[in-house]
């Protein structure tokens, strides 16, 4: 292997909020700040397999479709339990012109970056 993601930058207005949100959807925790930016991660810290968060604050944040978004499975319930925690901490649904026939669910974070809640239950591991 030559190279792996280690972390993922998102900027945002509201860091605060959106490493909550975050951490709550990928079971992260905070490990890191730099002045106004959040670094949260896997308890385990950086450098495991799974790349951690940065969410840097920004007054101008790309609005509309990002060039890449963030697909999440679930771990411990099922592809709807999943979907009714995820909608009860802030996500909300968004519309990309899907027909409502896919096998996932396609979501907007609280600052409206879209993201997939896919159907395939993954080991947490």
């Amino acid at each position: 292997m030559a190279c792996r993601i280690t972390e993922l930058i998102l900027d945002c207005r509201d860091p605060e909020r959106l490493a909550a949100f975050w951490a709550e959807v990928l079971g992260y925790v905070e490990i890191g700040r730099e002045g106004d930016d959040i670094e949260i991660g896997p308890p385990q810290g950086f450098g495991g397999p799974q790349p951690t968060m940065i969410l840097s604050k920004t007054a101008d944040p790309k609005t509309g479709k990002l060039p890449l978004h963030i697909d999440v499975n679930p771990t411990d319930r099922d592809q709807d339990a999943e979907l009714e925690r995820l909608l009860a901490i802030g996500a909300t649904k968004a519309d990309v012109g899907q027909t409502g026939e896919e096998s996932w669910h396609v979501l907007a974070d609280p600052e409206g970056n879209e993201f997939c809640l896919l159907r395939k239950r993954l080991n947490p591991a």
